[in-house]
């Protein structure tokens, strides 16, 4: 199975599976004497990790992260960074019963088609799990990156959207609230919401939006290593993603060139910022903003008809311990992909190779 790398200098490679010992990564590619604070790195994954509120899975783990080379009396020693996240709390009887079936809109179906072969134990390598050795990536990327500010935060759970702009919240309050909205009342609301559809045994898509401030002019390339192409990518690897857009997305279509253009000041930032922060791949020192779209969870915890190894039609139900709404936990996930992307474009730009 190739594609368990991310990154051209500053680059992830993951490992483990849900119900395997463990998950982790070796992190290659990330500059000497750097001083890093490792609570800071666990709290990013508690912010990630299972069991932390009624609204999440409620999979009892502690994600404790190991480090095991490239930190030396805590800083970087330039040399390969590898880590390991335990498995403690796995159940894997809880998916016995679609051994020999596949799950609608899981990976079941075309990993057993690609491979000949799958684990079906929480959707091995396919689980969202593997995210965790993201998280704690991007925590290193965040401490490089010192001075860029990386937040995200759920803009939207089902037809409940945000109409506030990034610029009128306070990121203070992302983290006071389980939903990890910045807005209070949107989030009890949200947070309510997300509950009854929990009690449904169903589950609800949303949005997260993220927002990159003091990023330095310059980086990206106008060609195939376009920032904004590098982000999408990013967030796109991340399970359940559906969708992308920066800057004024989609809503940018229904604009003239005149209203879209972002005039310039004599400074060279902009009045406006419908470009998102990036003009011809490159950023221009603005703040980059985008969002991202979750589908619902696949695994409901109803009945539902699949069909099994042999092609027949089949009648099975969702079991064990899903979220119902996955955007809550993904808040760091996108956090850490987008500080992946400028770590290795930093360091692109400082060598001159693209």
């Amino acid at each position: 199975m190739a594609g368990n790398t991310f990154g051209q200098l500053f680059k992830l490679t993951s490992f483990g599976e849900s119900h395997g010992r463990a998950i982790g990564g070796v992190l290659d590619g990330c500059p000497a004497g750097i001083q890093l604070n490792l609570e800071q790195i666990q709290v990013e994954l508690d912010r990630r990790k299972p069991g932390q509120s009624a609204i999440v899975t409620q999979r009892k783990e502690p994600d404790t992260v190991e480090f095991y080379s490239g930190i030396f009396e805590g800083k970087t020693t330039g040399t390969p960074i590898g880590f390991a996240i335990h498995n403690t709390n796995q159940k894997s009887k809880d998916y016995s019963h679609i051994k020999d079936s596949y799950r609608p809109s899981h990976a079941d179906y075309v990993y057993d088609k690609k491979y000949g072969f799958r684990d079906y134990r929480g959707g091995g390598r396919s689980s969202a799990r593997e995210t965790a050795s993201r998280v704690v990536a991007g925590a290193i990327a965040k401490q490089f990156l010192n001075g860029i500010q990386i937040n995200a935060f759920v803009s939207q759970v089902g037809e409940m959207k945000l109409e506030k702009g990034y610029k009128e919240l306070d990121f203070s309050k992302i983290e006071t609230n389980p939903v990890r909205c910045p807005d209070t009342d949107m989030a009890e609301k949200m947070e309510a919401y997300i509950k009854s559809i929990k009690k449904e045994g169903d589950t609800i898509g949303g949005v997260i939006t993220c927002v990159l401030q003091n990023v330095p002019i310059g980086l990206g390339e106008p060609v195939f290593d376009k920032l904004h192409a590098a982000l999408g990518a990013a967030m796109l690897s991340i399970n359940a993603v559906k969708g992308f857009e920066y800057g004024s997305g989609f809503d940018g279509v229904k604009m003239k060139g005149s209203q879209h253009n972002d005039a310039f000041d004599t400074d060279g930032s902009t009045k406006t910022n419908l470009s998102g922060g990036v003009q011809g791949g490159i950023s221009n020192g603005m703040d980059i903003y985008f969002n991202v779209a979750f589908k619902p969870v696949a695994t409901v915890l109803q009945a539902y008809e699949t069909i099994n190894k042999e092609g027949e039609k089949v009648t099975t139900q969702g079991k064990g311990r899903h979220d119902p709404c996955v955007v809550p936990r993904a808040v760091p996930i996108v956090e850490a992909m987008a500080a992946l992307v400028l770590a290795d474009f930093t360091l692109l730009a400082r060598t001159n190779k693209i």
